[in-house]
């Protein structure tokens, strides 16, 4: 498999044999730019982990249609608590579906530590007294099928886990990194591979997935910086993490967002972490490394080193250095 791109031909009527000479040609002077096809052991970690983020879809997916049937049954049970699908919120749901019609007997059912108070939700469980046994019925298939999606998932984390036994600490190393975790280093690896082999640079891979400005240049005028649309998967990995890496307390992140926000605005700043993400993930795998961070906490030691190590440089010259004056 070749881009696209990179064998055009002349405009005009296609003919199979001369796009096949013209392949070969390219191929043999290595103008052909070939597509990255992974391996059977990869394509099979691919799978899985894309399959996981369906079902991970249709569990959002569920939640959104139980929200709008309780809605439509006038039950406002999503405005008091913050995760429709939590402990508390399933305990009454289940109640609700086996036919519970006590509104009170409902809120007993939350945790205490729910936010909500019990009159709170006892006035926004009031609609169950009256309600149509055909919404029950509703609730508890939904339910049904939430538990279905939540096993399917477990049994997905497993298969995955087991078939990245080998490469654990790999997985372990790119955890590490600010925005990142377990899940995302295991589909992050089932993209680019274990060690990033295909890739013979962080820019190779940069490009690939196309967390970089575009080049559209012609007679010395670039008309679009436009990022290339790269690998889908990569980039709402590396979306997601830039996200959660710019709010890490204390992380480098967090200072290049803040310095560069300013003058980028959001959107192309979490362009430029994503950018320093996929160079950073590129050096861990390929280069066998862990994360060090380069936060504030680091600065601050780094520029302690450094005043003293002027201090002894001025003293060798002759000057006369005097500690400042601390306030009474």
């Amino acid at each position: 498999m070749a881009q696209a791109l990179s064998n055009r031909g002349r405009r005009g009527r296609k003919k199979d044999f001369r796009d096949g000479e013209r392949l070969v040609k390219r191929l043999v002077s290595q103008d052909l730019t070939l597509s990255f096809v992974p391996d059977a052991e990869q394509r099979l970690w691919r799978t899985l982990s894309r399959t996981r983020y369906q079902r991970t879809r249709d569990k959002v997916r569920l939640q959104n249609q139980l929200e709008a049937l309780l809605e439509e049954a006038h039950i406002k049970l999503s405005s008091l608590v913050s995760d429709l699908l939590g402990v508390s919120a399933r305990r009454m749901l289940r109640a609700l579906a086996d036919g519970e019609t006590d509104p009170a007997a409902l809120a007993a059912l939350a945790d205490q530590r729910l936010r909500a108070t019990p009159a709170q939700l006892r006035d926004a469980l009031g609609a169950c007294t009256e309600l149509n046994p055909v919404y029950r019925r509703l609730v508890k298939m939904a339910l049904a099928d939430l538990q279905l999606i939540e096993h399917q998932i477990e049994q997905l984390d497993q298969e995955t886990a087991s078939l990245l036994r080998e490469h654990q600490d790999a997985v372990q190393r790119l955890a590490e990194v600010p925005g990142l975790g377990v899940d995302s280093a295991q589909q992050i690896i089932a993209e680019v591979g274990a060690k990033a082999a295909t890739f013979d640079s962080a820019k190779n891979l940069v490009s690939w997935v196309g967390a970089c400005p575009g080049e559209e240049e012609s007679a010395g005028v670039n008309r679009s910086k436009r990022s290339p649309k790269g690998n889908r998967q990569m980039r709402r990995l590396l979306n997601q993490a830039a996200h959660a890496a710019v709010k890490h307390k204390g992380s480098i992140f967090e200072t290049v967002y803040r310095r560069l926000v300013l003058r980028l605005g959001h959107y192309k700043t979490i362009g430029a972490i994503m950018h320093r993400l996929c160079k950073l993930i590129w050096i861990i795998l390929h280069n066998d490394v862990r994360y060090e961070e380069r936060g504030p906490t680091v600065c601050e030691k780094a520029k302690r080193t450094r005043t003293s190590r002027m201090i002894r440089t001025l003293r060798t010259l002759g000057y006369r250095i005097e500690p400042p004056l601390s306030p009474a």
